[in-house]
């Protein structure tokens, strides 16, 4: 009995410091990234809001109804996670701002991209302003998967699609 005891609280321990070191970090924080491109803004545009199907990580993408005049869309990754995203700001071909509309998530914020010209191609920014809700996920995020791991990735296809 001694033995399970001691066996349950050390498969128990990783998760207690996880979510106790989780609870004391920050819910929200904000994360940017950047590339330049050798393409204009326009083309930049018109691969960012269109179907997601240039990036490695998506296995598959629907169109859904629009909310409030805003484009909806489901995304599910190579992990077979669906996510559901709002379209809130679209300024061709300068600036989309998008949110996760999923609220049963441990997850959600939303995501700025930034298009300018630059030099004979366009600078691409994306600003996340996300939010950790739960403080296990919230410790894997900060200091196992990191918190740019989504936007790098992002950028990673997005350079590959258009170089």
């Amino acid at each position: 009995m001694k033995w399970l005891l001691i066996f349950v609280l050390v498969l128990a321990a990783p998760v207690i410091i996880a979510a106790s070191i989780g609870a004391l970090l920050p819910r929200t924080h904000v994360v940017s990234r950047s590339v330049v491109l050798p393409k204009p803004p326009e083309e930049v545009w018109a691969v960012v809001s269109g179907p997601p199907t240039w990036r490695a990580e998506i296995r598959s993408y629907q169109e859904l109804p629009a909310h409030n005049g805003h484009r909806m869309w489901k995304e599910t990754d190579s992990h077979g996670q669906t996510i559901t995203y709002e379209e809130t700001e679209s300024v061709p071909p300068s600036r989309m701002v998008t949110r996760i509309a999923d609220r049963k998530l441990p997850f959600g914020g939303t995501w700025t991209i930034d298009i300018a010209p630059s030099g004979t191609g366009s600078s691409v920014k994306i600003t996340e302003n996300g939010a950790v809700y739960n403080p296990v996920y919230r410790f894997m995020s900060r200091f196992v998967i990191g918190q740019n791991a989504t936007i790098d990735a992002y950028l990673k296809s997005l350079k590959k699609k258009l170089i």
